[in-house]
């Protein structure tokens, strides 16, 4: 583990800089102190080049930024130069993140040493598997079923290839038990940061119920627990507000589609996680 310099800690997710909209609000954003941190949670973009411009932009500004993958930076669209799929694309991103200092999940924890520190922040990438199931359905295939008919599914079945994995659910096995052993080796309380919620009960406030398959997996439902979290930083839903699992903060941090967050009074800004005091510059 790396210990690094205080400041403040700041997240966001759900960037989607595709949208011209979206891409002025990380060309506006700062950070409040030269020490600032900024956790990304994922979903930056679809085509490589926009995910480097963003992290790249954002690793200028900020003292420190930690980056999770969402399911859009790992689509393969047909019209990015970056053809690579599944874990080759992952580890694209990962070796992109490294040549601009951004951490991520496959590099040392930093551990914050500031007020309320030393907190070690985890980025993980853990995927899901199916196991969100629907009101009636018992198996994997039973849910994809109930989604497929009510004509809500992901995109991830189309631009998300698992490759070398046959699934995305064996992928998301490997991927926690990697960062399950990971996380056993920290002694510090933790930020527990992933795209995806770590428990079902956020997806409960989805519209479409079947949605929640493409949302998290079970095998995570004590991590917050387990492994000391301060807080859990998540994404993914576009649905921004704060929850509490067993007396911890969960912070789905996400800016979403201009759609969404125009609707809404405007994004006011990356959500503060430490110090613990909450708020947006």
């Amino acid at each position: 583990m790396v210990g690094l310099a205080p400041g403040t800690v700041w997240a966001v997710s759900d960037l989607h800089v595709a949208y011209d909209a979206n891409k002025a609000i990380v060309e506006a954003m700062r950070p409040a102190a030269d020490d600032d941190w900024l956790l990304v949670a994922g979903d930056v973009g679809e085509n490589f080049a926009d995910i480097e411009w963003t992290l790249k932009t954002l690793a200028e500004r900020y003292a420190t930024v930690v980056w999770s993958p969402g399911n859009h930076e790992l689509w393969t669209p047909k019209d990015d130069p970056v053809q690579s799929r599944g874990v080759a694309r992952y580890e694209a991103l990962v070796e992109m993140c490294r040549g601009y200092g951004v951490h991520t999940p496959e590099d040392p924890f930093p551990v914050w040493n500031g007020d309320g520190g030393p907190i070690t922040v985890a980025p993980l990438f853990l995927l899901y598997d199916y196991s969100f199931r629907p009101e009636g359905a018992t198996t994997t295939e039973e849910g994809l079923a109930l989604a497929y008919a009510a004509g809500i599914v992901c995109t991830d079945e189309f631009f998300l290839h698992p490759d070398p994995y046959a699934t995305r659910a064996e992928w998301c096995a490997a991927r926690v038990a990697y960062s399950e052993k990971r996380l056993s080796a920290v002694t510090t309380p933790t930020i527990l940061m992933n795209h995806w919620p770590l428990v079902r009960e956020p997806t409960r406030i989805l519209r479409h119920q079947v949605f929640a398959q493409w949302c998290g997996t079970e095998l995570t439902a004590d991590w917050h627990t387990r492994f000391g979290a301060h807080t859990v930083v998540y994404g993914h839903l576009h649905i921004p507000r704060t929850t509490a699992y067993d007396g911890v903060p969960f912070e789905e941090v996400s800016l979403g589609y201009p759609r969404e967050w125009t609707a809404h009074g405007g994004f006011r800004g990356p959500r503060r996680i430490l110090p613990r005091a909450g708020g947006r510059p």
